[in-house]
């Protein structure tokens, strides 16, 4: 597959910058066109936009060999990893592989909060995105007053979506608390291993990486709590901007066994924090509730249903479900003590 990828996104996504990391590290070729999704696959005859349009949206052939508009990370991962031989990103051992599915999916879903709510929910950096976005997807050299009515147009519509996230005046100081513990896990572990399984990085690594590239690189507020806390983390980011030079050759994942406890001290970040949160949006998914509340970390959280995590939570149980009973025994007695091992069923 000697083709050139086109990958149409924009450097404030963070999802965008999880698949070109990606790309760069598993040797695939590709072409990054900035901004503007719908007007430039427009331009493309028999280019059918995804519904809805998600950053990043990559041109990949279908079964008939058709090049069609396909959208999410996770499942274009797990396509890669069939048809590129070299360089994968999921461990060979499924039970290890699980571990790292969840993680792919706490940075995904989870650490995004963050980048959310300290994207929009501070004036000084809700001030910052909305006059910086307009210049990088739109175009840089926009006149000073369609600026202008473009920042408002962008501050309004995503300060106004700050529930889809459930940032809001109460949940704010559990989603900072949450944050600062983060940074500060990710530096012990990075203090133990280079990457969250050990000498190799794995596509949970590449999502937790493009959530960081807007939290410690775009937003004043993460930017510095981040560097306040931890060099390594910023260290860390910049490491995996680029590894197309990796050496895979001469390093591993490390066993799920032989994990350093720094690996499962992050994962009860993930079932004191994000956990709870998948089973109370479950429930409303299934009573038919538009709103949902219920206590994390000991405090309210409220937000909006939100139809997608409901699916996160059924495909993190379908991930388990097809592991054997060793597997998931090996999966439980790491997860053990966790409040992860409340959504396997």
């Amino acid at each position: 597959m000697s083709e050139k990828i086109k990958v149409f996104g924009a450097p404030a996504s963070p999802y965008t910058q999880k698949m070109i990391s990606i790309l760069r590290y598993r040797h695939i070729a590709y072409e990054f066109f900035m901004g503007d999704v719908p007007g430039r696959l427009s331009k493309l005859e028999s280019i059918e936009p995804p519904n809805p349009i998600l950053l990043p949206t990559l041109l990949l052939k279908d079964d008939s060999g058709e090049l069609k508009a396909t959208t999410d990370t996770t499942p274009i991962i797990k396509r890669f990893e069939n048809e590129y031989p070299d360089r994968k990103l999921l461990p060979e051992d499924p039970a290890l592989s699980f571990i790292n599915y969840l993680l792919e999916d706490f940075g995904d879903e989870w650490v995004t909060k963050y980048m959310f709510h300290y994207r929009w929910y501070f004036d000084e950096d809700a001030n910052n995105a909305s006059s910086v976005l307009p210049l990088t997807d739109l175009a840089v050299n926009m006149p000073a007053d369609t600026l202008k009515e473009v920042k408002k147009y962008i501050y309004d519509r995503q300060h106004g979506r700050l529930w889809v996230v459930g940032s809001n005046d109460t949940t704010a100081a559990l989603i900072d608390s949450s944050y600062k513990r983060f940074v500060k896990l990710m530096d012990n572990h990075l203090s133990v291993s280079k990457f969250l399984f050990g000498e190799k990085p794995s596509s949970a690594d590449f999502a937790i990486y493009g959530q960081l590239t807007q939290l410690i690189n775009f937003d004043p507020t993460s930017r510095k709590i981040t560097y306040d806390r931890s060099l390594r983390l910023v260290s860390w980011l910049d490491i995996m901007t680029d590894l197309s030079g990796h050496d895979v050759d001469n390093s591993n994942w490390t066993s799920l066994e032989d994990s350093p406890d720094s690996l499962k001290e992050i994962m009860k970040e993930f079932g004191k924090m994000y956990v709870p949160a998948l089973l109370a949006n479950a429930r409303a998914i299934i009573e038919g509730e538009e709103t949902w509340q219920t206590k994390i970390d000991g405090s309210l959280w409220k937000q909006k249903t939100f139809p997608y995590q409901a699916k996160c939570l059924n495909w993190i149980k379908e991930e388990f479900d097809k592991l054997n009973a060793d597997d998931k025994s090996r999966v439980r007695a790491f997860l053990d003590g966790t409040g992860c091992e409340l959504i396997l069923g």
